[in-house]
């Protein structure tokens, strides 16, 4: 299932067997796979428990999961799992102490998820707009020892238009850590693009299902923009 802009109201979904999809996925070529606890986003604790390790367990690439993990407990809980990695959004924004904590008790398994309206820090399910800056966030944990930063222009997630090329840009210069690209990308243009910024990834979700992107030609275009080693 995937929403617009983070609306249950505008859901599409497109399939019922979530694992049969997670498998497609990997034979076309995927190394790592996105998932997301939708339900578990809404009641803020994981729900899909008995799904989740259904895929982990059938898939041989490393899974990602996000969505309502609020807790130290919920997090160990998944990695429990066997998810690789956890991505924490509203806590870890709200109280950066905490995120620095899982971070640190957790090393590398631990992906920071930065969404934001007009470069701002967006919380609660994208209900509450901060004050915070998505830059100013993402300097702040620089030094801490997280796998990733997931930045998603939250005006684009799932609308099909594009990512923010500006906005990926300037966080680009301001981190250390590996940024993944999230919402809008909807074209083998857009991945090309991500990639000549230097991002280390980008989250495709509505463009794999309806087709707009293929999942082996997107991984050829991105791999020609490697360098090759020794350069």
């Amino acid at each position: 299932m995937r929403l617009r802009q983070g609306d249950y109201a505008q859901e599409t979904v497109f399939g019922t067997d979530p694992v049969a999809v997670a498998r497609q996925w990997v034979e076309q070529g995927a190394e790592a796979l996105h998932l997301v606890d939708l339900d578990g986003a809404k009641e803020g604790r994981p729900i899909n428990g008995s799904t989740i390790r259904r895929i982990v367990a059938e898939v041989a690439v490393p899974c990602q999961l996000g969505g309502g993990l609020r807790t130290a407990a919920d997090i160990a809980e998944v990695l429990g799992w066997g998810v690789a990695r956890v991505v924490l959004g509203t806590r870890a924004c709200r109280e950066p102490a905490w995120l620095e904590a899982m971070a640190h008790q957790h090393p590398g398994r631990v992906v920071l998820a930065i969404d934001a309206r007009d470069g701002r820090v967006a919380l609660d399910g994208w209900q509450t707009t901060t004050e915070l800056s998505a830059v100013g966030l993402a300097r702040r944990c620089g030094d801490w020892p997280l796998a990733a930063l997931v930045y998603t222009d939250i005006s684009r997630d799932g609308m099909m238009n594009g990512p923010n090329f500006p906005a990926y840009a300037v966080l680009r210069e301001s981190v250390t850590r590996p940024l993944i690209a999230s919402g809008g990308i909807s074209t083998l243009d857009d991945v090309c693009r991500l990639a000549d910024l230097g991002l280390a990834g980008c989250i495709i979700g509505r463009a794999l299902y309806e087709g707009t992107i293929a999942l082996p030609e997107a991984l050829r275009a991105v791999t020609r923009r490697q360098p090759s080693p020794g350069t």
